[in-house]
């Protein structure tokens, strides 16, 4: 790893505050990026940690090595063969996509007991192994000058930022992204190991992984066993290679060694993973506009959907089968929106922000220098923002448009051939040579994800809600398809939809797969009704991509300006400031603790099998497996039975700064052995994303002891608890 700037060492000293500059900073806040660790060693030892915190920069080193990403979640190697944990919900896809109504793995489990039996992963699935990070924010801000376009400032960003991914990627074994760290004004690339042939190993029953479901999902006490095992496999060169039965198990150069052991209240806790987002640097009109606006609306038409799965499914069948990850993160946001709501409204966030930039201002204004430098960068940036909301109606019911699969490939598949067209360091992201593989996965992906009377039900949906914007809101070539600018006509629109889905041949692979090669000429001249739409707006499609490139690249021009301020500012305040979450790798820290989420209530830091038996209706979300619930009856608890709670400890909570991506990431002891895997946050955290408290925010994890315990007394996973490096 290259040198950090100045700046970034600057920032790798101290925390962040999201709102007023009184108070004590807590020690656990943060999600820090490797290189920043040393700047913080002694909050590291105090917190107990016993490695040198300088061992954790080096990427390619014990325990860095060993984390990798799914892009989406994280997990970790466990063992010299390429085992690899994280969590059930991370893996829920491909169990999904192996199961069918007759041999139903999400209701019954899954365990290869030798190689051979292991599941190709579902399309698309990759194991990524960061191995560089260098700062690029020279070379991706050169040839920006005052007085650009916003679209010529994105263009140029774009440019720059492409062609260091194409030098990197010159060496095809790697997958490389540039990343802006404080809204542009640092920007970073990633240089990370794609591992290609990714199969599926072990998943207990979801009565086990999945145990409490949407009810419990944000919530404690819980007892949910959320693991599950992948294996990465390679050519026999032991270099990256597509999926073939000739690959052998990959051998990372480390994996985590295994603490049957675990922890105990108070002892020390850390997660390595790849943190996806979080906004505690927003402004306060972004605030307000999300709380109030973005996730109520969203967290309806989320809802909505789930409605509209649930009442056109069974349970177990096909259709319920292709759609259950779909379900299940439509119903993860839908609960998290909810919570964060109420949070918003019990609390005091808005108020902070305002105060927070009421603060900054009189501290700017203070200074001539100051004021010359930041004097409009918070009111350009609000100017721009409320640019960007005035038609987020209309944007969000076209985003939720992507959940419709036959007019999303559709639409990916006609801009592909004009991509093609041109030099390919010239085309759009998601189009380029390096894309391509990814993009027929993405195309099969759907073969088991799709069910025609769902996504027809999502369209009309969708369309009516659409069809309710004001006519300046909407795209007059969807209004002219669909005839919605002579007003809506349900039963019109029902036999259009018919029609088309009857008569599009994209519901098949193949078919879709041989669009790929067919030109711009061949998609105008089709008779396919999915095509004939994607063609007919794409103009509009094009001006509306345009129009935000543009916008983005003006509030670029505002936004890293007014983090500088911030920093310059909490800087003067003693009060240094570490990077918003961007799905890069992070490390944050903390201790295991209950709390107590309101007066007269305290919530202990551990949940045990005792709690299985008690919440076990038999049905639904609170069913288990009779051999488990036996055991539990019987005390069979072996050797992983914690003295101190008298039974095999099932969940944990921790003090530690985690948000979504870190599901799977491994959890850490005070010598980086493996205690746990992060799988969620209380109710009263989720806010966490937008604001700490070190009074509220606490993380889920599976206790290692519980994982161990299920593998071998309820699923004879013993093959696996033999391969991993497991210390007393």
């Amino acid at each position: 790893m290259k040198k950090p700037s100045v700046l970034a060492l600057a920032l790798g000293a101290g925390l962040a505050l999201s709102g007023t500059i009184s108070g004590e900073v807590q020690a656990d806040e943060g999600m820090w990026q490797p290189h920043q660790l040393p700047g913080i060693a002694d909050k590291l030892k105090d917190a107990g940690l016993k490695l040198d915190p300088k061992d954790l920069t080096d990427l390619t080193g014990f325990p860095m090595g060993a984390i990798v990403s799914l892009g989406g979640c994280t997990a970790s190697f466990l063992s010299d063969k390429g085992l690899v944990a994280s969590n059930h919900h991370c893996v829920y896809g491909s169990i999904s996509y192996n199961s069918t109504e007759d041999n139903n793995l999400l209701k019954n489990g899954f365990l290869a007991k030798n190689y051979s039996e292991e599941l190709p992963a579902a399309p698309g699935s990759r194991i990524y192994v960061t191995e560089e990070i260098t700062e690029v924010t020279d070379k991706v801000t050169a040839g920006i000058v005052d007085g650009m376009s916003g679209s010529e400032r994105y263009d140029a960003v774009d440019k720059n930022s492409k062609a260091l991914v194409a030098e990197c990627e010159s060496d095809d074994r790697y997958r490389c992204s540039v990343v802006n760290f404080h809204g542009g004004l640092e920007y970073f690339l990633f240089k990370q190991l794609t591992i290609r042939d990714v199969r599926l190993v072990h998943a207990p029953a979801s009565s086990i992984g999945k145990f409490g479901g949407d009810t419990d999902n944000w919530m404690w006490p819980r007892h949910t066993g959320d693991y599950g095992f992948y294996r990465a496999y390679v050519g026999k060169d032991g270099q990256p290679a597509d999926y073939s039965e000739d690959n052998v198990p990959y051998e990372p150069k480390h994996h985590l060694k295994v603490s049957k052991a675990s922890v105990k209240d108070g002892d020390f806790l850390m997660v390595l993973g790849y943190p996806g987002r979080t906004n505690r640097y927003r402004t306060g009109l972004e605030v307000d506009n999300t709380f109030n606006w973005s996730y109520p609306n969203a967290k309806v038409l989320r809802e909505d959907l789930i409605n509209i799965i649930d009442t056109r499914t069974e349970p177990g069948s096909d259709e319920a089968l292709a759609y259950a990850s779909t379900r299940a993160g439509l119903a993860n946001y839908a609960k998290n929106f909810g919570s964060m709501i109420e949070s918003y409204n019990k609390g005091n966030l808005q108020a902070k922000k305002t105060e927070l930039e009421a603060n900054l201002a009189k501290w700017i204004s203070a200074d001539e220098d100051r004021l010359a430098r930041y004097g409009n960068a918070l009111n350009g940036l609000n100017d721009l923002i409320k640019q960007d909301m005035a038609t987020q109606e209309r944007d969000l019911y076209l985003s939720y448009m992507g959940y419709l699969s036959l007019k999303s490939a559709a639409e990916r598949l006609y801009r592909l051939s004009i991509e093609k067209t041109k030099a390919d360091a010239d085309r759009k992201r998601g189009y380029q040579e390096r894309d391509m593989a990814r993009f027929e996965q993405g195309l099969k992906r759907v073969e088991r994800r799709y069910v025609a009377d769902i996504d027809k039900a999502f369209f009309k949906h969708l369309l009516t809600q659409y069809a309710a914007l004001p006519q300046d809101q909407r795209l007059a070539s969807m209004d002219k398809f669909f005839g919605l600018n002579k007003g809506l006509n349900e039963a019109k629109l029902d036999k259009q939809l018919d029609k088309m889905y009857a008569k599009s041949e994209l519901g098949s692979f193949e078919a879709r797969k041989a669009w790929m090669e067919k030109s711009t000429a061949d998609f105008e001249k089709s008779k396919d009704p999915f095509i004939q739409l994607a063609v007919a707006t794409y103009a509009e499609r094009k001006a509306m991509e345009e129009a935000g490139e543009e916008l983005s690249g003006n509030i670029q021009a505002y936004r890293p300006k007014f983090m500088e301020a911030l920093i310059a500012y909490y800087k003067d305040n003693n009060l240094p400031v570490y990077a918003d979450a961007n799905s890069t790798l992070r490390v944050t820290y903390g201790n295991v603790k209950g709390y107590s989420p309101h007066d007269g209530a305290t919530m202990l830091p551990f949940t045990t099998l005792n709690g299985i038996i008690q919440k076990y209706t038999g049905e639904g979300e609170f069913d288990s497996p009779q051999k488990q619930l036996d055991l539990i009856k019987a005390k069979q608890y072996g050797p992983y039975v914690s003295k101190e709670l008298n039974s095999v400890p099932v969940n944990y909570l921790g003090t530690l700064d985690i948000t979504g991506g870190n599901s799977g990431s491994p959890t850490l002891n005070d010598k980086a052995e493996f205690v746990g895997l992060a799988f969620d946050g209380v109710y009263e955290s989720i806010i966490g994303d937008w604001d700490y408290d070190p009074e509220l925010n606490r993380s889920i994890h599976v206790d290692v002891k519980y994982m161990l315990w299920v593998m071998e007394y309820v699923d004879g996973a013993t093959n696996l608890i033999e391969e991993m490096d497991i210390v007393e």
